[in-house]
């Protein structure tokens, strides 16, 4: 039996440990390395406890019989859109929070309907629902965001963290008319329907009507919610209850379809209604809540707080205000965050800009709309923090369709050329042979070293999502079910897991529900559903490692890339660290 268990931050870093399986120590001396022990007598039936020295024993635990932990899911009954299409739900993404303080996390899901929709199409979607699930597979609550909340990966981000410090983690999303909270009570007008109809056609789109698979006419509008009333609603964590709830910002801004396409550059939503979150520490001290509205074009961001039981609004950034001209059309299909300029205060990275902790244009690298960015400390041997992205916008940028920024400046550290739209790209440390990250684009053959020089055999298949799973510091490559080994010496990968049974989630997006350090020693789990949507399967590598370092969440880049993960196009969390080299450093 592989054995792990968590290092804090906040534990003393001399201390030792002692391992018990029914009752009784196994490790002959105190374990001072690395919190993975292989017990070769284990047995399906064991017990394990671990006990710091001078400290509490944990409460025992048994293994995992499938080789995965199951947390059993309440699937909706189908439903049926005003035009008599029946749909179904599947789980989606998911987060990870102490909802009710007793130090384990909880699992909070997203189910999204079969209709759900991008916006750049018109028709009904089906509501989004968001349920709370202990990791014993107890459901706590379930949110119905209603009919006036469209269901799409664009439009429901739901930030779960411990915004004022009891303990407790919150729940915060966009809601609108006819939202009910966890306890059944409804926010605003229950009766309101502000979904477009059968009939509407936009005055200044009337030829953008699509047709079904089944000959139907769809007008532009139907289903789309381009009027009625926005709000923000902060939940409690352990029952689902609104707590509080304001008018939403970034606000629209306006109703018509005119005077939408004069903001935002249509009038049928596909920018004004592309939303992002996340969590920044703002005051370098409290977390405040960041959402943020459109990219393409005019990119909208307030920051929020929840203090004393109050919800109140810190700023609200408006690139279409005289002065932030250059910061339009800069935005990605997802944010990060972090104190990119060492003052103990969060920035929020937006793509191809930066905003300071206090609403402020900090930079503009002007490279445009990308649908991927990866924030961290990819390159250990430059000072401060690194920005490595892909971009559409080549016919306007000079060609360009991946580049290295510095995360505090946004100055262009090195470029690649692309003639077309890049879609995805990926900075991990999988070649131990060059020092910091390597990174690679779907739409180039070439693998860069973090100074972007050319490593020859070409890259990995998958650009998707990096996860540290086996025993080394190197990151192991996660793709739809599958986790791989890229093998420097031969140029391919070497698979580690797959997941028969589970699959992932967004389409040819292809993310899993979560990936994240959620239990055990520091190394990632792998949250997926199962294929019917029955249950969620965490999955922890079987793998032992000799490296001893603290839970990754206790990081604040990588525990708010965790918040922020279920944003828009889902990315991996990254460390404010060189992981390979803290470890170096150490002599591990």
């Amino acid at each position: 039996m592989h054995v792990s268990w968590r290092l804090l931050a906040s534990d003393d870093r001399r201390v030792a440990f002692d391992l018990l399986r029914d009752g009784k120590r196994i490790n002959p001396a105190p374990i001072t390395g690395a919190t993975s022990f292989v017990d070769a007598d284990g047995r399906p039936s064991s017990r394990y406890s671990v006990q710091p020295a001078g400290g509490p024993r944990s409460a025992p635990v048994g293994p995992w019989a499938q080789g995965y932990l199951s947390i059993p899911l309440d699937r909706p009954a189908d439903r049926t859109t005003p035009a008599g299409e029946r749909y179904s739900y599947s789980a989606n993404d998911a987060s990870a929070g102490d909802l009710d303080g007793d130090g384990r996390y909880e699992i909070v899901v997203k189910w999204d309907p079969s209709i759900s929709k991008d916006n750049a199409f018109a028709g009904y979607s089906g509501e989004t629902l968001i349920d709370a699930y202990t990791l014993d597979g107890k459901r706590l609550w379930r949110i119905d965001l209603g009919r006036n909340i469209r269901a799409g990966a664009h439009y429901t981000q739901f930030m779960v963290y411990d915004l004022d410090g009891d303990g407790r983690a919150e729940v915060a999303m966009k809601t609108a008319d006819g939202t009910v909270d966890g306890v059944g009570k409804v926010i605003g007008d229950a009766d309101a329907d502000w979904r477009g109809g059968e009939g509407e056609v936009p005055q200044a789109d009337r030829t953008g009507s699509k047709t079904l698979a089944d000959g139907t006419r769809v007008a532009p509008l139907q289903g789309r919610i381009l009027r009625g009333p926005e709000y923000l609603t902060v939940f409690d964590g352990r029952t689902g209850r609104a707590l509080a709830t304001a008018p939403y910002a970034p606000p629209r801004g306006a109703e018509t379809t005119e005077a939408l396409t004069a903001l935002w550059g249509d009038g049928y939503g596909n920018r004004s209604d592309r939303y992002l979150a996340g969590v920044a520490y703002l005051d370098g001290k409290r977390p405040s809540l960041v959402f943020g509205r459109g990219y393409y074009a005019r990119s909208t961001i307030a920051a929020w707080d929840w203090r004393d039981g109050k919800l109140t609004r810190r700023w609200l950034f408006d690139s279409a205000a005289p002065g932030n001209e250059t910061f339009g059309g800069q935005g990605n299909h997802q944010l990060s965050v972090a104190d990119v300029d060492a003052d103990g205060r969060d920035e929020i990275i937006y793509g191809s800009m930066a905003l300071d902790d206090e609403g402020k244009g900090l930079w503009t690298a002007g490279l445009g709309h990308g649908d991927t960015m990866h924030v961290g400390d990819l390159d250990p041997n430059r000072p401060g923090l690194e920005k490595f992205g892909v971009h559409e916008n080549v016919s306007r940028n000079g060609g360009i369709g991946a580049a290295m920024l510095d995360a505090r400046t946004g100055e262009r550290l090195w470029t690649t050329p692309a003639q077309r739209d890049t879609g995805r790209g990926l900075a991990a440390d999988i070649d131990p042979r060059h020092a910091g990250d390597e990174a690679w684009a779907s739409n180039s053959r070439e693998l860069y070293d973090v100074r972007g020089q050319v490593i020859p055999g070409g890259h990995p298949r998958a650009a998707n999502f990096a996860i540290w799973w086996d025993g080394d510091p190197l990151r192991e490559l996660l793709d739809r079910n599958r986790i791989t080994k890229w093998s420097w010496e031969s140029a391919s990968e070497t698979p580690l897991l797959t997941a028969e049974g589970a699959t992932s989630n967004n389409g040819t997006k292809a993310t899993p529900a979560l990936s994240a350090d959620l239990i055990g020693d520091w190394r990632e789990e792998l949250v997926l559903r199962s294929e019917d949507s029955s249950e969620l399967r965490i999955y922890t590598t079987p793998i032992a490692t000799d490296i001893r370092l603290p839970t990754l969440m206790h990081d604040p880049v990588y525990r708010l890339g965790v918040a922020w993960q279920n944003t828009a196009y889902n990315q991996p969390p990254h460390t404010s660290y060189f992981l390979a080299g803290r470890v170096e450093a150490k002599g591990e």
